[in-house]
């Protein structure tokens, strides 16, 4: 099993120390390009993919995803097919 099917795998666990840092290479395997949404975003990042696009809060002051976020990122990507 290659690193990206661990990580797919270890996302669809829905664990409770997965990290932004994990969710940002998750995007990237589905296609996705991180933007920031300008100078004013603050901690809002934008993952785009064409013309699909999500919006999600950086986790601070840690580095670990709330769980509801990890819930709706999964239902979101299987909704667009893209997972």
């Amino acid at each position: 099993m290659s690193t990206k099917e661990k990580l797919i795998e270890r996302f669809k666990s829905i664990p409770s120390d997965f990290t932004f840092d994990e969710l940002v290479r998750l995007f990237n395997l589905c296609g996705f390009i991180v933007d920031n949404k300008g100078r004013t975003s603050g901690s809002r990042v934008r993952f785009r993919n064409n013309d699909l696009c999500y919006t999600c809060h950086k986790p601070h002051p840690g580095s670990i995803v709330k769980k509801a976020v990890l819930v709706d990122v999964k239902a979101y990507l299987t909704l667009k097919g893209v997972l």
